[in-house]
Parts: structure tokens; sequence; C-alpha cells
């Protein structure tokens, strides 16, 4: 049940993320309050995956599904730059995430 926390957690900070961009600095009461949601259920949910998971592990997984998500959001929904290097560090922080949960003890 950890994983699956973790990953949510990892979900609603991408939520978060990208939900600063339509706050306008906290400026839209809606979209504020939803990134804050957002914000807060991450927290929970990632302090309930660490009850059970490795510090290290959790945290690093955590931060890569937020990391990966967001730079694929920026991507599909802002018209970021999706060029081959910028792919292939994403695709390098997958393999570090795949890699984390491969060798966790839990």
């Amino acid at each position: 049940m950890a994983w699956l926390y973790l990953f949510v957690a990892g979900l609603m900070e991408v939520a978060w993320a990208v939900g600063l961009k339509y706050t306008q600095g906290f400026t839209r009461l809606w979209p504020s309050l939803w990134t804050g949601a957002a914000l807060v259920l991450s927290m929970l949910l990632l302090a309930a995956a660490l009850r059970s998971l490795p510090l290290g592990t959790a945290y690093a997984v955590w931060t890569g599904i937020g990391a990966i998500g967001t730079a694929c959001l920026g991507m599909l929904l802002f018209g970021e730059p999706a060029n081959a290097p910028r792919l292939a560090c994403i695709a390098l922080i997958v393999a570090g995430v795949i890699g984390l949960k491969l060798v966790s003890a839990d």
C-alpha cells in the first residue's frame, strides 16, 4: 500500500506544480485552492508512505514522479520544448525511479 500512496503523492505533486502556473501568483481563487489542496494531499500521502518505505528511496521516487510529470505536462500544456536532449534527461529520471523501486527492500 505504501507504494500506491507514494505514486498518488507523486501525481499530486505534479498537480500542484502545474497548478502554480494557473494560479497566476495566487491571484486566482479556485486554481489557488486546488493547488493548495493538491500540495497538502501530496504531503500527507508522502508521510503515509514514509511509515514503511526508506526515506531516501521514497523521496527520490516522489520527486522523480513530480519532475517527470511536470516536465511532460509542461510540454503538452504550455508548449515547452520536447527536444532530444530534454527527452533523454527525462528518460534518465524514469530509469532512476524504476531502479530505486527495483532495489528497494519493500
